[in-house]
This record gives C-alpha cells, sequence and structure tokens, in this order.
C-alpha cells in the first residue's frame, strides 16, 4: 500500500513538478542571454505556471487523490484481524 501511495503521489505531482522546472529552465536561460539577475524574474513566471498547472489539471488531481483515500477507507476491514 506504501507502494502506491508513492506512486500516487509522484503521478499527481508530476504535472506541477516538469512545469515548473521548465519554466525555470526557460527563465533561466533568458536570464543568462540577457544578464538580467532579478529575483522576482525567475519567482512570478513559476508561480503563474504553477498556478495555471492547478486550474488545468486540478480537478483530475483531486478526483485521483479522493478515489485513493476512498479505496484506502474502504480497505481498513480488509486488514484488520
Amino acid at each position: 500500500m506504501g507502494q502506491n501511495a508513492l506512486f500516487l503521489l509522484l503521478m499527481v505531482a508530476a504535472p506541477v513538478l516538469a512545469t515548473v522546472l521548465a519554466v525555470g529552465l526557460l527563465v533561466s536561460l533568458f536570464q543568462a542571454i540577457t544578464q538580467i539577475h532579478e529575483a522576482t524574474l525567475s519567482f512570478v513566471p513559476k508561480l503563474i505556471a504553477a498556478i495555471a498547472v492547478f486550474a488545468i489539471a486540478g480537478p483530475w488531481m483531486m478526483s485521483t487523490m479522493v478515489d485513493f483515500i476512498r479505496n484506502t477507507i474502504m480497505g481498513i476491514p480488509n486488514f484488520a484481524v
């Protein structure tokens, strides 16, 4: 059950992490090319990208987590001795 929980966590977090990583790489590349080293320039685009991913993939993430929790709670009698 622990392995399933970790896999689900990775699956649910992957879209946000991948998007923020890609945006961070693009912003870092832009900063290196233009030699602009502003802290907010790297933070704000990643924040906006994360919010956009949550808006798009949020319902899927929530339903996946709810299904897992529901199945876990319903399976408690199977674990009782």
